[in-house]
């Protein structure tokens, strides 16, 4: 949930725009930062800065951003996931400008100079910040990586010549692991390894995001002699979009899904979403039967390249439960620690980097206490000052003296239900606006049909009370023929493949549109038997 903000004087920018997902509770609503403080400060960033394209520094944006209105600036790949959100949400898109990995910018009194560091997304950068007579390197996240697959390993010299440097903003995330972190290149091996034993259909689950271990998992499968599918929504699109900027050129012809039941099975490998088991996922329909194309049958193996984010571990060890059932081989970071390569800096390559840049402070941020204590820790033995360990909503200064910390805001979890649908900007976004054209609730019952659409059970739940009255039965036939047509995968994809359409219907039958909360929960189909019942 990243978003860091500096300040010189009254100008401001923000870097990074981050959401979380809260597993903890009902319905793994989405948690996105708190902004409430910089109402109160009366701070308005002038721009908004993008490190990388991962849902933990991008996924709020299209949540905060109308707040603010700012450009944003992001290289090419971020740049192009953040457009496919606004078009989601119905938000414009103009604001979003491209910079290029190497390149700098000045907005106010800030310059900016975009790192080009590696990480397990292509494209990430590190921010050199000069503004008010200081150098600070905000990392953002990344690691040394001699091999990363795609795009060059960090030019050493690139660092070592903007040193010295006042202050890092550093990744602790991996900070108490000793050693260094696996390569791209080493994973590559071993997945060519571990998929050439397989002798049935194999599935490999990983981030969609991580470019380079998608393309790991296509080269070993041709190496093994297998056909590569996609199955995922994110995987598609992601796809779709990194080939659009040049990426994944070498990159195998797809057998669609349909046709795989026709290869021999020796000759099948599925790259499929779902690692941190997601009920509506891919790999998670596959698991329960209920993928209308694919079965998994005992032999098939499944490889998990991805380790557990830490509040997923339950509905993975169900996951991995309904894979066993099957009787499906599991490859995963327990038994396979080789399969998966973290995108972090681990001791090693945090003293490697800090001797090219030589910070005069550090300021540990990402990562629990433990981790922010562990590199402090670290940064001390090398002569770096490092005496805040800084929580959220603490306001930090800079001068010639150091680091202090000014004050420390409470930040209550602000909480976004990924059912909820917020009107387009200019219809409804404005209190007076919303009492005007009343509010309208509606939940749903949902679940998955065999041709992979989704189809409503029970009885539709409305209530316009609140809004100008309209033809329910109209409204409900319109909504079922849709969802027929629809082959999201997860709820928040229905829903967010629901938006533009409802607003349009409401738009053109009411003539005006009324905010709209939505719910929908998936159930399962009901059997022949309690239908005659």
């Amino acid at each position: 949930m990243n978003l860091t903000l500096y300040g010189v004087d009254q100008d401001w920018i923000a870097v990074d725009c981050g959401m979380m997902i809260r597993q903890d509770l009902p319905d793994t609503p989405l948690q996105v930062p708190n902004t409430d403080c910089l109402t109160t400060l009366a701070i308005t960033p002038r721009g908004l800065i993008i490190t990388h394209g991962h849902e933990d520094h991008i996924g709020a944006t299209a949540w905060l951003w109308p707040k603010w209105g700012c450009p944003i600036h992001a290289t090419p790949l971020a740049a192009g996931l953040l457009r496919a959100k606004f078009a989601e949400r119905g938000l414009n898109s103009d604001a979003i400008r491209v910079i290029e990995p190497g390149e700098a910018m000045e907005t106010g009194p800030f310059t900016l100079r975009f790192l080009a560091v590696t990480h397990s997304m292509p494209e990430s950068c590190s921010l050199l910040i000069t503004a008010g007579g200081h150098r600070v390197l905000h990392t953002g996240d990344w690691k040394l990586d001699a091999d990363p697959l795609i795009g060059p390993p960090i030019d050493a010299a690139t660092f070592r010549a903007i040193a010295p440097v006042d202050l890092v903003t550093g990744d602790s995330t991996n900070a108490p692991l000793p050693g260094h972190s696996r390569s791209e290149g080493d994973v590559a091996d071993a997945l060519i390894d571990a998929i050439s034993r397989c002798e049935s259909r194999v599935v490999v689950s990983c981030f969609a995001s991580n470019l380079a271990r998608v393309l790991a998992i296509a080269r070993a499968a041709r190496h093994s002699g297998r056909r590569v599918s996609l199955m995922g929504r994110s995987m598609e699109r992601m796809l779709a979009i990194a080939r659009g900027l040049g990426y994944l050129d070498d990159f195998p012809s797809l057998v669609p899904v349909n046709d795989l039941g026709y290869l021999p099975p020796e000759e099948v490998l599925v790259i499929a979403t779902g690692s941190q088991g997601e009920p509506r996922a891919a790999l998670s329909r596959l698991a329960h039967g209920r993928h209308p194309s694919f079965e998994m049958r005992p032999g098939d193996s499944v490889i998990f390249s991805a380790k557990a984010i830490p509040g997923n571990e339950h509905l993975i060890d169900r996951l991995k439960a309904s894979l066993k059932r099957l009787g499906v081989t599991l490859l995963d970071e327990f038994n396979h620690p080789e399969l998966h390569a973290s995108g972090h800096p681990a001791q090693e390559e945090l003293r490697t980097f800090y001797e090219w840049v030589k910070p005069r402070h550090l300021l540990p941020v990402h990562g629990e206490p433990r981790h922010q204590q562990a590199h402090r820790e670290l940064a001390e033995r090398l002569g770096i000052q490092a005496p805040l360990l800084p929580v959220d909503g603490d306001m930090i200064r800079l001068d010639t003296d150091g680091l202090h910390l000014e004050s420390r805001r409470a930040q209550p979890p602000c909480i976004v239900k990924r059912d909820a649908i917020s009107p387009l900007p200019g219809l409804g976004n404005d209190r007076g606006h919303r009492s005007r054209h009343g509010s309208l609730y509606l939940a749903l019952s949902v679940t998955i049909t065999e041709e992979g659409g989704w189809t409503r059970i029970g009885r539709l739940m409305l209530d316009t009370s609140q809004c100008s009255p309209l033809d329910e039965d109209a409204f409900s036939d319109w909504l079922d023929h849709e969802l027929q047509g629809l082959s999201a995968d997860t709820l928040a994809d229905l829903r967010l493949a629901m938006q533009p359409r409802m607003l349009t219907w409401f738009a053109d039958h009411l003539h005006r549109v009324p905010e709209i909360h939505l719910q929908i929960l998936a159930v399962e189909s009901p059997s022949t038997s309690e239908v005659e019942q």
